[in-house]
């Protein structure tokens, strides 16, 4: 009788949970910092009273559950829902460092609420949350199916991730070409959130971003044996009963639908998609997705709220903008990558 096997397993599972009690509890941590340093500290029992109080006009209690509290929770939900739609793609183009930012798909978004966003305010009217979420799913959808066509064209991994950044490029030149003709308001509005910022975020935001960001990891989850079967090939996942024409699809709209909530609500924030699945599958030195997709919803969440948090309190009280420190910290991960996969 093999014991190696069992024991293996049980090694695997001990690391696993180890891995995500030791995200969950730094990202706790991240999210209670968040809520605590700013313009003005606060210590933590104070923070525990007034959450425990509930909202009130009290300034310190207006500052805690109407400003940071919701911001803390948009970088953890979106920064979870990035690093998933980077895993997926990864897996769905089999390339290292394919995500959103980087294949052009934020850009798409990106375009399409810029052009709704010069559109509804210069009729004067409110652009709705549920409006920005539309027009960016659409422009992620169409994003991806440019480079879904680019895909079946070419077989080089590099070329992809080439083609990938040119729509970026394009979609990023018609965006500033449709802000040279937008009025002024629509220019200050539209410059401050295609930064990169969860600056702003409500409640109101809140409530749209929840339930979408959890029934996308939920499902993402539950694609996780499918996953593991796709990883080793189209061939093998259709002999162990993957509908791959389903599957792919699936793959498409979820991506496109998590990476285009964060650009609906926080503008393109970059390299999240790419550091996050691989800092999981480091921490957990294994590849399959039932340990890495929540240990990677786990990183992004923690790299988005530690990000946002250094972007907020690094230069204070200029604050820059998330994508400027996720691209410092990301960008080397990337250029680590393409040397140790030099076939890229």
């Amino acid at each position: 009788m093999n014991l190696t096997q069992p024991s293996m397993h049980r090694h695997s599972g001990r690391r696993t949970a180890i891995v995500l009690a030791v995200l969950g509890v730094a990202l706790t941590a991240a999210i209670a910092t968040s809520v605590a340093i700013g313009s003005t500290d606060y210590p933590p029992i104070q923070i525990i009273h007034i959450l425990a109080a509930g909202p009130s006009p009290d300034a310190a209690s207006q500052i805690i559950w109407e400003i940071r509290l919701p911001r803390a929770i948009a970088s953890t939900l979106l920064g979870g829902s990035l690093a998933l739609s980077g895993l997926l793609l990864q897996v769905f183009f089999d390339n290292p460092i394919a995500d959103p930012f980087v294949l052009g798909i934020s850009s798409g978004a990106k375009l399409c609420v810029a052009l709704l966003m010069i559109v509804v305010m210069g009729a004067g009217s409110v652009m709705t949350t549920w409006m920005s979420v539309a027009a960016a799913v659409t422009g992620s959808l169409l994003a991806m199916a440019l480079v879904l066509a680019v895909s079946r064209r070419v077989r080089s991994r590099g070329t992809l991730i080439v083609a990938g950044v040119m729509i970026g490029y394009i979609c990023s030149a018609a965006t500033n070409f449709l802000i040279a003709f937008a009025d002024d308001q629509s220019i200050v509005n539209l410059h401050n959130w295609s930064l990169g910022s969860f600056s702003g975020t409500s409640w109101t935001d809140i409530v749209a971003i929840a339930p979408t960001v959890a029934i996308t990891a939920v499902a993402t989850f539950v694609l996780s044996k499918p996953l593991g079967a796709y990883q080793l090939g189209e061939d093998y996942a259709h002999s162990v009963g993957v509908n791959i024409r389903a599957f792919r699809s699936a793959i498409v709209m979820l991506s496109s639908i998590m990476s285009a909530c964060t650009v609906a609500f926080a503008g393109p924030i970059s390299f999240v998609g790419i550091a996050a699945p691989h800092l999981a599958k480091q921490a957990l030195g294994t590849s399959k997705p039932i340990a890495v997709v929540p240990a990677s919803f786990l990183m992004g969440a923690l790299l988005c709220s530690a990000c946002d948090l250094i972007a907020r309190m690094l230069f204070s009280p200029v604050e820059l903008s998330v994508s400027a420190v996720t691209a410092v910290l990301g960008a080397p991960l990337v250029i680590w990558l393409m040397i140790k996969k030099r076939g890229l």
